[in-house]
């Protein structure tokens, strides 16, 4: 008998009564999971901090929980153990970390945020007496996000490229610093805290590190001031924006293990898989994450051909962090 892979979006299963991840019923309400490992929470304040959701309610981290069943709860405590023994050390056992392991943790955080989004909307029609009116093309995303986590439980190996562009910079963060960002509908992440950050695209098969690669050629092994990472984060939010495929894997389940490999890109479409850059779009992206600086979009694209960048001098060079002197904070 081979392995059956659980797919919620089937007959949209988002209930409380339900392993998130396996499927397997639940005995009570009380085997779940939160969203935010406590870990992660204890350690910068955040249970009650709040928590913004996609229709604009305000939760609070803690709040952000999964129905999770004893046997997958105790796999995913494995994975907090070796992040967490990782993260609260710092960059240099992060960058150590196998990328897959990063990819299951952030994973975990996104796909729990999309689960309580989804269980917000099914309320909230259960209200109105609408109809669920929900993305096909999301649905798709999130079914293959899934698929890929349950790595966490099952036996899966990954063929071809990996199906996601995970890095890890040293950033010089003031020590309490903790900045999360996500964007559901592109499925990309950015976590900067103690003395790392990490950028994350979950589902392109690494064409945004592609992308991205003269970035990454010129910051590649530099310390970088915090506005340094966030421009980073910047332009990997707006190149995931750009992407404009949606991946395609053959996912093939054995008796021993299940195979999970990424269909070419290309494909039957002829066209270049990134849309145009826009100056101006980009520039409002990067105004967003500057806001701790306070740089507005004129002053960003004022020369459009070169927007501003705190990653390398006029030259080319890159800008060592201890260079760059702001005068807004």
């Amino acid at each position: 008998m081979s392995y059956k892979l659980y797919n919620p979006f089937q007959n949209f299963t988002f209930d409380n009564k339900a392993c998130f991840l396996s499927g397997n019923r639940l005995s009570s309400s009380e085997e779940s999971i939160q969203v935010f490992p406590t870990w992660l929470m204890r350690s910068f304040g955040l249970e009650d901090k709040p928590f913004k959701l996609l229709d604009e309610s305000i939760s609070t981290y803690k709040k952000l929980q999964l129905p999770c069943a004893i046997d997958t709860a105790q796999h995913i405590d494995r994975l907090e153990e070796q992040i967490k023994k990782a993260f609260l050390v710092g960059y240099e056992e992060v960058k150590k970390l196998d990328r897959l392991l990063l990819f299951q943790w952030i994973g975990k955080l996104i796909y729990g945020i999309v689960f309580n989004e989804i269980q917000i909307g099914i309320r909230q029609q259960m209200i109105s007496g609408e109809s669920m009116n929900f993305s096909q093309v999301l649905a798709k995303k999130f079914t293959n996000l899934h698929y890929m986590l349950q790595s966490l439980i099952y036996a899966v190996e990954f063929e071809g490229n990996l199906p996601f562009s995970i890095n890890v910079f040293e950033v010089d963060n003031p020590a309490d610093t903790f900045s999360y960002r996500d964007e559901i509908n592109t499925l990309v992440f950015s976590l900067r805290m103690k003395d790392f950050g990490i950028v994350a695209c979950l589902q392109d098969n690494g064409a945004n590190d592609r992308y991205n690669h003269e970035t990454l050629n010129k910051v590649n092994g530099n310390k970088l001031h915090p506005i340094q990472f966030e421009e980073i984060c910047g332009r990997y939010f707006y190149s995931a924006y750009l992407f404009n495929r949606l991946p395609e894997y053959t996912i093939l389940p054995t008796e021993q293990i299940i195979f999970i490999e990424p269909m070419p890109l290309m494909g039957m479409d002829i066209r270049p898989i990134f849309d145009n850059f826009q100056a101006k779009t980009y520039g409002q992206v990067l105004e967003n994450f500057w806001k701790p600086w306070g740089f507005t979009l004129f002053e960003i694209i004022k020369d459009p051909e070169n927007p501003m960048t705190f990653l390398t001098d006029q030259g080319g060079k890159f800008l060592c962090s201890e260079e760059i002197e702001l005068s807004k904070s």
